[in-house]
């Protein structure tokens, strides 16, 4: 079957356990026998195995540790086909094979091979060139017990994981207990599960590896972003692409919002003003040629601006401030009721003020990183991060959409897996790990550069939601671009090459 690596998956569907399970069970019903599918997954990851590490030849030493079920099977499976091929296969099962397929290949294996006792796994682990994790897969719900979790102090020179690394949550990414069988490969099945890109997933899973076992078409509930939709502009005046405000602190303080301000006219709003106190015009006007300038003293100043219906979008918070002015603005921003890009102080104030809490509308989207986040919704924040004792474990995308919803609009929770929600529960996943890390982004100042993409996406007409996902995919990959050495300021300055790459 084919491999597909996680850098081609963007836009792709990230399925829960039960979907994963409900597709395998279309695919069966549909006439292709259990068995055979879990043969086409064997013979899949001894491909993947002889991709990833060519130097493993006949003689080479594996440890297989089996489970009772479809991934037990799987692993049984795994172990014939490596026999047959002159490796010295060693099977460790935890318990004997329950599930109907997993019996069937456990019986294909004894013609083959001994099924060791769990007592000698960690020997045989030990020393082997290879230890593949056949346990549990997607099907855990419980910590792994200490018989099982002694082989973390196993250092053995290559761990594959079979879909999933035991004692990982497939739905969060989280490790459900204390203990998790890292992997340095995972091989998976169809597509992605939330626990691969989710939290702690891709540092767990080391490289992931998917590969197609002949389903029927993917489809789910969750997508990652894409590569977004036509952003060209065609002929006509700047207004028809929208205006953006944004709005920056005091004397000192406008660097923040000035590079938010460049990413709204770099994605293509029509025209953007920086909004800032009198005796900052001087220090913006000298930074700032493309971007007009407005003095705004206070919330009255402000609402004589937005008198003027064109100026469609509206961010603040970067660079923003906290005092009294600052909340005043918020509120008087929140009152006009138009596309409103909330980040940095501004998510501060919310989180602060039950009043501006209470003032956020459909059409107000909030970039928070996870500080911020615990700030405006603590008991969220708590459960994400929180001990785990069982599976499915609260995740980050559970916790991004509970509070879309609690705070009717929509919502970005940053990181490396960032989560978009809107109020009505739909969510997108951004995931920028394995193939499309982009570490170079913790940086400061990458965050204002995010909220002044989608301030500017939004002026140009996109709903907060999309204006998100379209974002966040934008920022990664102007920062894969760059590369090492990023600092913000560079953010900008990649999307117009990177806009003429993609066609857009």
């Amino acid at each position: 079957m084919d491999a597909r690596s996680v850098g081609s998956l963007d836009g792709a569907w990230l399925l829960s356990a039960t979907e994963m399970r409900a597709a395998e069970a279309r695919a069966i019903a549909a006439g292709t026998p259990g068995a055979v599918l879990m043969e086409r997954a064997a013979a899949s990851v001894v491909a993947a195995i002889d991709a990833q590490w060519p130097e493993l030849q006949p003689g080479a030493r594996i440890c297989v540790l089996c489970g009772p079920g479809g991934n037990g099977g799987d692993g049984y499976a795994v172990a014939r086909m490596l026999a047959a091929r002159g490796m010295r296969v060693a099977l460790h099962a935890l318990a004997p094979a329950s599930h109907p397929d997993a019996v069937g290949q456990a019986t294909l294996w004894r013609e083959m091979g001994e099924i060791g006792g769990w007592d000698g796994a960690t020997n045989s682990a030990a020393s082997a060139d290879l230890v593949i994790d056949a346990l549990f897969g997607i099907g855990l719900s419980r910590p792994l017990g200490a018989e099982i979790a002694a082989l973390r102090e196993v250092r053995a020179p290559r761990r594959l994981a079979i879909d999933l690394p035991s004692g990982l949550c497939s739905e969060s990414g989280r490790v459900i207990g204390e203990a998790c069988l890292d992997a340095d490969f995972t091989v998976t099945f169809h597509a992605p599960k939330r626990g691969h890109v989710l939290a702690e997933g891709p540092a767990r899973c080391g490289r992931l590896d998917l590969r197609d076992i002949g389903l029927d078409a993917v489809g789910g509930e969750i997508a990652l972003t894409g590569v977004p939709a036509d952003l060209a502009k065609r002929a006509g005046h700047k207004y028809g692409y929208g205006h953006a405000l944004v709005l920056s602190g005091e004397v000192g303080r406008g660097g923040a919002a000035r590079m938010a301000a460049r990413a709204a006219l770099r994605i293509g709003a029509g025209l953007v003003t920086l909004g800032c106190p009198a005796a900052a015009l001087q220090e913006n006007a000298a930074r700032l040629d493309a971007i007009m300038l407005r003095p705004v003293r206070d919330e009255e100043a402000l609402a004589g601006l937005l008198e003027d219906a064109r100026l469609n979008a509206l961010l603040l918070g970067p660079g923003l401030g906290t005092g009294a002015r600052e909340r005043d603005l918020v509120a008087q921003a929140l009152s006009a009721g138009r596309a409103t890009v909330l980040d940095a102080d501004a998510l501060t104030l919310v989180a602060n003020d039950d009043g501006l809490r209470g003032a956020l509308h459909p059409g107000c989207l909030l970039t928070p990183h996870e500080g911020e986040f615990a700030r405006l919704c603590t008991d969220l924040a708590d459960r994400m991060t929180g001990p785990t004792t069982s599976g499915p474990a609260f995740s980050r995308l559970d916790a991004a959409r509970e509070a879309a919803a609690r705070l009717g609009c929509t919502l970005l929770l940053k990181g490396p897996d960032t989560v978009i929600a809107a109020p009505d529960g739909r969510a997108r996943v951004n995931a920028s790990v394995y193939d499309r890390a982009a570490p170079w982004l913790a940086t400061a100042g990458a965050g204002d550069v995010l909220a002044g993409i989608a301030a500017g996406l939004m002026a140009r007409g996109r709903d907060g939601f999309d204006a998100a996902s379209t974002a966040a995919w934008l920022h990664s990959a102007a920062a894969r671009r760059f590369g090492p050495g990023l600092i913000a300021e560079d953010l900008p300055e990649q999307l117009p090459g990177l806009l003429r790459e993609l066609g857009l």
